[in-house]
């Protein structure tokens, strides 16, 4: 008897693991089939329709859009228009807002049961680039702290610096470069900032600004580094200095300890 209960007994585990095995299966098989249920109900029931068009949509909602294109942005979702939202590509309708002009960033969110919310975070200009077009004339365009090029709104005023050195076949690192020497030589130079009307960094180891010292309009010579005490020292003297150069339009202050006075125009780029 004893034998025979341990022949029996393995049979009696296969037994047990097939039962257990079956039952895994049906259960995951219960699973799939809920999933694959749930999937069809949020894709295909008009609960979660995302209703409208790109011209007149009631629950997509964009929201920190000041100057950017609210058409191009709602333009992004035409093919989203009259299906679930659940299919909804988000990353890829995030990567599209990030393509037009303005956007520096964007979140795409679900809003069940049919709404879709968009929050832009804006560029922020910092100042006015002078682009070289054909004839040796130059364009205007803003430009933001990343080295974007931005046209200016219609009807937007900005008070903001000019700055030359700055071009469209530029790479973006390079733009960024010029511009943020700039921002920071005008922050280090905040207390006389209001009398810098144009800073040229085509040279970044050399900046170049216009500035209306008494009245006059000079070029000043900056190099990238020590801004303030150059300024300073310049404006101390720039009295005596007007006094025996009254034609003087070009000063160097590269070398901390002296100034260099020329009588070229400060329109030039020399």
């Amino acid at each position: 008897m004893a034998r025979k209960q341990e022949a029996e007994a393995p049979a009696r585990r296969r037994i047990l693991r097939w039962l257990v095995w079956t039952g895994a299966a049906a259960g995951a098989a219960c699973v799939i089939a809920a999933a694959y249920q749930g999937d069809e109900f949020l894709a295909s029931s008009p609960r979660f329709v995302l209703p409208g068009s790109p011209a007149r949509h009631p629950t997509l909602e964009i929201r920190g859009v000041k100057h950017a294109s609210a058409a191009r942005i709602s333009a992004v979702f035409a093919d989203d228009f009259g299906k679930s939202i659940y299919l909804m590509p988000l990353a890829a309708r995030r990567r599209s807002l990030l393509a037009i002009e303005w956007v520096r960033d964007a979140t795409v969110s679900r809003r069940w049961p049919n709404g879709v919310r968009v929050d832009i975070v804006e560029r922020a200009p910092v100042a006015f680039a002078l682009l070289p077009a054909a004839g040796g004339a130059f364009e205007t365009a803003l430009i933001d702290a990343d080295g974007a090029l931005l046209n200016p709104p219609v009807g937007a005023a900005f008070d903001l610096p000019a700055v030359r050195g700055i071009r469209r076949d530029q790479p973006a690192s390079d733009r960024r470069e010029r511009v943020r020497l700039a921002v920071a030589m005008l922050r280090e130079l905040q207390r006389y900032a209001a009398q810098v009307s144009e800073i040229d960094a085509t040279d970044v180891e050399n900046l170049r600004l216009i500035y209306t010292a008494n009245g006059r309009a000079v070029r000043l010579m900056m190099g990238n580094r020590n801004f303030l005490p150059r300024l300073t020292n310049f404006l101390s003297h720039y009295d005596e200095i007007q006094r025996r150069l009254p034609t003087a339009r070009l000063f160097d202050l590269r070398l901390d300890d002296r100034i260099t006075a020329s009588t070229e125009e400060a329109s030039s780029g020399g």
